[in-house]
């Protein structure tokens, strides 16, 4: 097998923010891999962070703002992709959020907007970026989001952001149906919890990643080169019936009952 299997393909990655990123473990095994990448950022307060990421890939690695709340910005970004390529072949979705206050206190005291806000970044921006990116998929692809496990069952504290994750997964099975035929895959990663700049929002966080070592089955929290290996796999020919999926790397703790 070809130790560069992304040779000749085009990736865009939604979600550096700093070198602790899952976007980041997930690009550098792309760029690894062959791939050529095109980034986002979101706001000016981590641009010279994805900047200083990015330009180890090459000075002129193409990086564009994106607020990805916004239709109008997510519609300019893709056209200044066209810029640089007539097509992409991946795309990664790694972008979360909701207000730090829905994060440490209780479910029940959700407030509407932290609800609308935490769908609309976390959920609805997969339906927005992949439909932006559908004219660049030419000859398919492969769409991956990143998932966890409180989606499936509660994790204390993640509150509404397990449910914007379990509203991530649908749609990345309703999207996987809808682009089949248009022969783009989409799946979602579940990742154990990783010590990024957005988990550290969640309150008792320290704690969460004790208890997924002492429990899991392998001992131990997952590596971030472990879930870049993982979405390489998933965008490479070794995944072409793969679709519609969430993929647990967690070191198993998703398997155990107690």
């Amino acid at each position: 097998m070809s130790d560069k299997p992304l040779a000749g393909k085009v990736g865009v990655v939604f979600g550096v923010a700093n070198k602790r990123s899952i976007a980041w473990a997930i690009a550098s095994a792309w760029a690894q891999a062959g791939a050529t990448l095109i980034f986002n950022y979101q706001g000016e307060r981590v641009k010279d962070n994805v900047e200083e990421l990015t330009t180890t890939f090459g000075a002129n690695t193409p990086l564009y703002p994106c607020d990805v709340s916004s239709d109008q910005e997510i519609a300019e970004f893709f056209t200044k992709v066209g810029q640089h390529t007539d097509r992409i072949d991946m795309l990664l979705h790694s972008v979360a959020y909701a207000p730090r206050e829905a994060l440490t206190g209780n479910f029940v005291d959700t407030t509407r907007e932290a609800y609308l806000t935490a769908h609309n970044i976390s959920a609805y921006s997969l339906l927005g970026l992949t439909r932006a990116a559908l004219p660049y998929f030419k000859n398919g692809g492969s769409v991956i989001a990143m998932s966890y496990y409180g989606a499936e069952k509660v994790i204390p504290h993640y509150n509404v952001m397990g449910v914007a994750k379990a509203s991530l997964e649908a749609t990345v099975r309703y999207l996987a149906y809808d682009l089949g035929t248009k022969k783009v895959r989409v799946n979602a990663i579940s990742a154990g919890p990783m010590n990024t700049l957005a988990a550290r929002g969640i309150g008792g966080f320290t704690e969460m990643l004790k208890y997924c070592e002492e429990h899991a089955p392998l001992k131990r929290n997952v590596e971030p080169d472990e879930l870049g290996a993982t979405g390489t796999f998933l965008v490479s020919d070794g995944a072409a019936a793969i679709t519609g999926q969430t993929l647990y790397v967690d070191s198993g703790y998703s398997i155990m009952g107690m």
